[in-house]
């Protein structure tokens, strides 16, 4: 009796070892999830039952053990460096050269039959935490972290919860791997969601989770976390080892070991630059953070004669993507003078790259946000790019700030505002404005606002080409636009004959702009592009709308607008105020006999969802988009659900009917599930709108 239950003991774990390296390693999944729990479930009550049978490498066993009390230092058999890093193409283009001149003078003459040029394998960067794993005759009896190189930490109990990490290899073998922890962002969501609902303070990045999940005392908090890893280095075997760094990945997945597949054998350093560019817009598509490539020459005997400097090896460097945060200091702040006389404080930074692009300004959004941060000129300061686009000043490094530094204080005159440059505070809110309306910088921000996309979306018209056609008295109002012919703009330098036939054509492109960019083109207060979409859906037809607002009886078309859903009375005396104005009522003739304004079309041909030609599934409701779409832009996708009827708002509450998710879907998904709301894939979305 007690025979075949050892014999089902090892043929449990035989077969939790097997699923777990197809699905940690060969990303396979031959059994669901909920039967490999079970059969995981049954070894437990198998070795809780018979305990002269448990095994400390048995699956059962990867929590287990008391909390400890700290950790224990390990010297490393294997010293551990760190890789040099590189930041631009010369950058690698020089490690190139090095590297081929160290081969010339170990081997000969580089190109040659007898000693080939040196191939590279690149490798995604894992922004994660090293970790060191030791195996004796197959099983794994010691993990560390990197530490100083020379000594790390013992962490074998909390690595051992890692499922993608085998506990014994396929193979009874001694080695030594290197490998990063990392934890997905999926994973990462969901704990910090959970750290809100209880009122603790978030964590600030995956990178940090994992680092703190492994040096937990107790296993059993680091097993909750779910970490996974990469392994991508042998650094001492027993047995004969690969002679190609590529082999030796190959290899490694032989052994049980998870490794990345997306590493790539380039044979010249082009190739290796064209994979880093590829991947620098790719790498956010991956649950996990990658920060750069590493590239290896792949030839292990070129390797082991490049060696080592005193910290790095020559054979390798991290090619790191274009950072997303970044120091620089504050030179100065100034006002900026809005397309609506509202001004906006903006730092002038000392130039510097972030993610890709030299920046040297960032808004300061208003005064609330300057005392927030408590930003100063001359001090030094954290910047990002807000989604990859805009600058943002995250916070202030106060430590850094010179003695002269004095707080900010807005100043009560804008020359730029025009009349005398008074500003003054809007009466209910946090921003300042111009006195004076219809200063030269606010027209000048008018005319962006105009081309831009969200509004009449003429491409090829922007800031630059604005600014000339206004030095160059071309144009003086937006209207001026439609009547640009090439023999004016021609002349103007830096503008080319490709270049002009291009605009005029999409000036022409322009003639034809729906109702609600019209409305928000004109630059009216309070007018913001989902309150241009609100008046269009009530109005149908501009046509009408205008005779209904320029009428005698202001204080019934405030009214009609008041009542309309996302409209206050606000708004609506702004809208009346503007359209009441002679000049403004002016403007809008000479635009309306240059462009056609199109009507407002009823979703799908119909008013309401009883009609048999409405999709019921969208006429009428809510939805919110999070993450990245592959199919189409958020912005296509919000207008295919405003031309079915339905409705998109910025945030997840009780009343949204649909989340649509994309990839990198973050705390809105999480908000979704956790309310019940029904949660669209975009394929569901693209099925449901066809």
């Amino acid at each position: 009796m007690k025979q075949d239950i050892q014999e089902r003991i090892l043929k449990l774990r035989q077969s939790i070892e097997h699923h777990r390296y197809n699905y940690h390693v060969l990303d396979k999944e031959e059994i669901s999830a909920e039967a490999l729990d079970s059969l995981k479930r049954e070894l437990s009550e198998l070795e809780n039952a018979h305990p002269e049978f448990v095994d400390s490498n048995s699956p059962s066993q990867r929590i287990a053990g008391e909390p400890l009390k700290e950790f224990e230092k390990v010297p490393h058999k294997v010293a551990q460096w760190s890789y040099n890093d590189a930041f631009t193409e010369s950058d690698m283009r020089a490690f190139d050269e090095r590297v081929k001149r160290f081969v010339k003078d170990a081997f000969g003459e580089v190109g040659t039959a007898r000693v080939p040029n040196p191939t590279y394998v690149c490798e995604l960067k894992i922004d994660g935490l090293k970790v060191v794993l030791e195996y004796v005759d197959g099983k794994l009896v010691c993990a560390a972290t990197r530490g100083d190189g020379k000594v790390g930490e013992n962490v074998t109990h909390n690595v051992r919860t890692i499922e993608s990490i085998p506990l014994e290899l396929r193979r009874s073998q001694s080695v030594i791997v290197e490998g990063e922890v990392w934890m997905s962002k999926k994973n990462f969501d969901k704990l910090n969601a959970e750290q809100e609902k209880l009122g603790l303070p978030l964590f600030a990045n995956p990178r940090n989770v994992a680092a703190g999940s492994i040096r937990q005392l107790d296993p059993k908090i680091t097993a909750s976390r779910k970490l996974d890893v990469f392994i991508y280095d042998l650094a001492q075997s027993t047995s004969n080892t690969p002679t190609l760094q590529s082999e030796e990945l190959a290899y490694l997945k032989d052994l049980g070991f998870k490794v990345n597949n997306h590493a790539r054998v380039c044979k010249t350093i082009d190739e290796v630059i064209k994979f880093w560019d590829e991947w620098k817009n790719k790498s956010k598509k991956q649950d996990y953070w990658i920060d750069g490539v590493v590239v290896k020459v792949n030839e292990i005997k070129y390797q082991e004669a490049l060696g080592y400097t005193g910290k790095a090896p020559r054979f390798g460097i991290a090619f790191k993507f274009p950072a997303e945060q970044v120091t620089t200091v504050v030179e100065d702040i100034q006002l900026q003078v809005g397309r609506t006389g509202v001004l906006t404080p903006v730092a002038h930074l000392r130039p510097v790259e972030v993610a890709g692009s030299v920046v040297s300004r960032a808004t300061l959004h208003n005064q609330d946000e300057i005392e927030r941060l408590d930003i100063r000129v001359g001090d030094t300061v954290v910047l990002q790019k807000a989604g990859d686009v805009i600058p943002d000043i995250v916070s202030v490094l106060t430590e850094l700030r010179p003695k002269s530094a004095k707080a900010y204080t807005f100043p009560t005159h804008v020359p730029e505002c025009g009349g005398d440059g008074s500003i003054e505070r809007i009466p209910g809110q946090v921003a300042y404005r111009c006195v004076f309306r219809g200063g030269a910088a606010e027209h000048r921000r008018k005319l962006y606002h105009f081309v831009s996309k969200k509004c009449f979306n003429i491409d090829g018209l922007g800031p630059k080409q604005i600014d000339a056609f206004l030095e160059n008295n071309l144009i003086s109002s937006s209207d001026d636009i439609f009547t640009l012919k090439k023999g004016d703009i021609l002349p103007l330098p830096r503008f080319a004959e490709k270049s002009v036939d291009n605009i005029l054509q999409a000036i022409e492109n322009a003639r034809k702009v729906s109702f609600a960019r019209f409305i928000f083109a004109l630059s009216i207060d309070h007018v913001g592009e989902e309150t241009a979409e609100d008046i269009a859906k009530h109005f149908g037809n501009f046509k009408d709308f205008y005779a209904k607002i320029t009428q005698k009886d202001s204080l019934a078309a405030q009214l009609e607008l008041s009542n309309i859903y996302g409209i206050g009375d606000k708004v609506a005396e702004s809208i009346v105020t503007w359209f009441g104005k002679e000049d403004n009522q002016a403007l809008v003739k000479r635009l309306l006999a240059q462009v056609d304004v199109l009507d407002e079309k009823p979703p799908v041909g119909a008013t309401d969802a009883s009609s048999s030609v409405v999709n019921p599934e969208i006429f009428g409701k809510t939805f919110v988009l999070t993450g990245t779409l592959s199919t189409m832009s958020r912005d296509e996708a919000k207008a295919k659900i405003k031309a079915l009827g339905g409705d998109v708002t910025g945030s997840v509450s009780k009343n949204t009917d649909y989340v649509l998710a994309g990839e990198e879907a973050g705390s809105k998904l999480d908000k979704a599930q956790d309310l019940g709301v029904r949660v669209l894939s975009e394929e569901e979305f693209l099925n449901m709108t066809a």
